[in-house]
């Protein structure tokens, strides 16, 4: 059910990278001691996702139970890169530390529910938000108003307490739900913007009617499941 991208670890070569991203790290001790921090921030990343990924096996469970149905397709959890995150900070300015990201950047840790039809996208963000513990902290609907390009997706961002061995934390975790048809037309417009920006031009208009197409089928797909199995 999960497809987890764990990201690789190389300590030279991040020490060399903060060495290069960062004026004022001149010692080797001090970007290792740098590095540490930062793999100890995936670490606690990583157990927000734990945490997050239990909440909706048991949701999805549950509704299997009770509606003979089974909301989640599957899922797929990533923490951002250390690579990845420390160039996020460098590009938007702010100071290049565990602190900084803590208090930035929203989608260090992220998970992809995907789900089998378009009304299972709002189940599964108002049974998570019902929870106690679950914090909603940003949201947007891009299935109600989809990008210019044609992305449809439902984004939230919560907060999920992480209980440590001395500590509990709040961590912010990225949530994006859609549909499978959402997923399949995200994941090919994706390649093709990081593969060749020429592409991406040649194919915008195609891609924004398949987006088009697509929601159209499963809205009718939602229909026939409605009115089949829930009446």
């Amino acid at each position: 059910m999960y497809i987890e991208r764990k990201p690789s670890l190389n300590v030279d070569d991040l020490k060399q990278e903060f060495k290069e991203s960062i004026d004022h790290i001149n010692e080797s001790e001090e970007a290792l001691e740098m590095v540490v921090g930062f793999v100890a921030l995936e670490q606690l990343y990583s157990s927000a996702l734990k945490e997050v990924s239990t909440k909706l096996d048991i949701l999805d469970d549950q509704f299997q139970q009770m509606y003979k149905h089974n909301p989640i397709h599957h899922m797929e959890r990533r923490v951002k890169e250390m690579r990845s995150l420390i160039n996020k900070l460098a590009r938007k300015g702010y100071e290049i530390s565990t602190e900084s990201a803590k208090e930035n950047i929203l989608d260090v840790a992220g998970i992809r529910v995907v789900c089998n039809y378009l009304d299972d996208i709002y189940v599964i963000e108002d049974l998570l938000l019902k929870q106690a513990d679950v914090n909603l902290i940003k949201r947007k609907d891009y299935i109600e108003n989809p990008k210019e390009n044609g992305y449809r997706s439902l984004h939230i961002v919560v907060t999920i307490p992480v209980y440590l061995a001395h500590s509990m934390e709040l961590v912010p975790v990225e949530i994006q739900i859609r549909t499978i048809g959402m997923d399949m037309w995200a994941s090919l417009e994706h390649k093709i913007r990081y593969k060749n920006s020429e592409n991406t031009e040649k194919y915008r208009a195609v891609l924004k009617q398949c987006a088009t197409d697509i929601t159209s089928v499963e809205g009718k797909l939602q229909d026939i499941y409605s009115e089949v199995f829930k009446n």
